[in-house]
């Protein structure tokens, strides 16, 4: 597997800890950059403001979206992104505290790769984590 960035729009400081220990603790050959809300992962994506250049923001093999965000919220980012051809082929994981069917069928809908239920233990997590890797980056 080649070294890939995965970026994950990640408003709470606790969440985006836990995942950058379970992506050091399954020895990930990739890159895990954070952004704290749906407006910052937009202009990440477009190359905007400080992530113009594309050596310090690398296009992602990889998006983890949550919904619940200040500024610009998960399923506003996801519109955007599915609307964009070029960012339309990178694979969308919703990674959310929703548990609501309405949230998975709107998400789904719209384009997301896969909708997944954030994990009360961190070893369900490590193993969410694993699985979404290997189903999702090549």
């Amino acid at each position: 597997m080649n070294y890939f960035t995965v970026l994950m729009a990640e408003d709470d400081p606790d969440d985006r800890f836990l995942m950058e220990q379970a992506f050091r603790e399954l020895g990930i050959c990739g890159n895990l950059l954070f952004v704290e809300d749906g407006e910052e992962m937009m202009h990440y994506l477009g190359r905007i403001g400080k992530y113009t250049d594309p050596f310090l923001s690398p296009r992602p093999a990889l998006i983890l979206l949550d919904l619940n965000m200040p500024k610009k919220d998960g399923r506003q980012a996801l519109l955007e992104i599915m609307a964009d051809p070029d960012l339309r082929k990178i694979p969308v994981v919703v990674w959310t505290t929703s548990n609501e069917v309405e949230d998975r069928m709107e998400c789904e809908k719209t384009g997301a790769s896969s909708f997944v239920t954030k994990q009360i233990s961190y070893a369900d997590l490590v193993n969410a984590l694993r699985n979404i890797i290997t189903e999702y980056v090549h």
